[in-house]
């Protein structure tokens, strides 16, 4: 527990005492900051943390030490490596400022979009796919990073993006199966990731780079390239879905001309067959004309020839006597 240092007593006039910043033991700035003291003394070593002040034999930390240890668990947990971190701390003791960093850091890992993650229960999901919850479907969603586990929760799933899950759904109600959905997102994000990574590319270098340049930027630089970045956010999200929505209306256009181009090319050939004129010898037509009369040449000649097909077709069928 931390121990607060009494400032003095009352004074002669009867002033309140002003309590002091509360001090620590290494143990209870563990406590207070979750980390382990292992960890506070490691960060002193790499030089994240500033050395205690020494009261006889022990060391007492202060409510600066609190801070330094809750910005670097804060860094490390929007990804940042303990030498990023050191370098960043290093620009914030040479008087560069860390505030106006620590800002554009926050802006960069907040929220890109304006949807809300939401929960599932397994029997919504069930319902949504198909009446039984498939727990190797789970596991890849779970993968995919469309449903998130809930610690001591089996019943149910966080999800990041509802929207991403409705989509699947849809697409699962119009007949495509699980793996098919899943195997499309992993391609569409690797297309996704290529579209952001140039998209990032093309804004630091005609953007950014006079904000950030080769060195630790200023607080006025970082409150900068903050502004900038929530102005410019939208943008690649916006371009996009206009562009998306170009692509599918020109692609859809074509597929439904050539599935009606290949339609009527099949009606043409059926109506050509219907049509066709077979020629034949005079002796023959003269012979049936004979027979059944002018009026009746073509359609005995339609039979006979029928009568012919289907007794071959039979003959195909029927195997042939043994010894024979």
């Amino acid at each position: 527990m931390s121990r607060a240092k009494a400032g003095g007593s009352e004074g002669e006039r009867g002033s309140p005492a002003v309590p002091s910043a509360p001090e620590y033991r290494i143990e209870d700035l563990a406590h207070a900051s979750g980390a382990t003291v292992r960890t506070i003394r490691g960060y002193q070593d790499r030089g994240l943390l500033p050395a205690p002040e020494r009261r006889g034999r022990a060391n007492v930390y202060g409510p600066a030490h609190l801070s330094r240890l809750r910005q670097i668990a804060d860094l490390l947990d929007r990804g940042y490596t303990l030498v990023s971190i050191k370098e960043l701390l290093d620009a914030w003791e040479t008087g560069r400022g860390l505030g106006g960093v620590l800002g554009l850091v926050a802006e960069v890992h907040g929220p890109w979009t304006d949807e809300r993650a939401g929960r599932i229960t397994r029997a919504q999901l069930a319902s949504a796919f198909g009446g039984v919850a498939d727990d190797r479907a789970i596991g890849e969603a779970i993968e995919l990073g469309v449903l998130e586990r809930l610690p001591g929760n089996d019943d149910e799933f966080g999800v990041p993006s509802p929207q991403e899950l409705a989509v699947a759904a849809e697409l699962y109600a119009a007949g495509v199966p699980l793996s098919a959905i899943a195997g499309q997102l992993r391609e569409l994000r690797g297309q996704v990731e290529q579209i952001a990574s140039r998209f990032l590319e093309f804004t630091t270098e005609h953007v950014f780079a006079r904000y950030l340049g080769h060195n630790s930027p200023t607080d006025a630089d970082a409150d900068d390239a903050a502004s900038m970045v929530r102005r410019l956010r939208p943008l690649a999200q916006q371009a996009v879905e206009v562009e998306l929505a170009r692509a599918m209306r020109m692609f859809a256009t074509q597929h439904l001309e050539e599935h009606l181009a290949a339609d009527a090319a099949d009606g043409s050939v059926a109506a050509a067959r219907d049509e066709a004129t077979v020629s034949l010898p005079y002796s023959t037509i003269d012979a049936v004309e004979r027979l059944v009369g002018p009026g009746g040449v073509g359609a005995f000649i339609a039979a006979a020839s029928e009568r012919e097909v289907n007794k071959r077709t039979l003959d195909a069928l029927v195997p042939p006597a043994h010894g024979k």
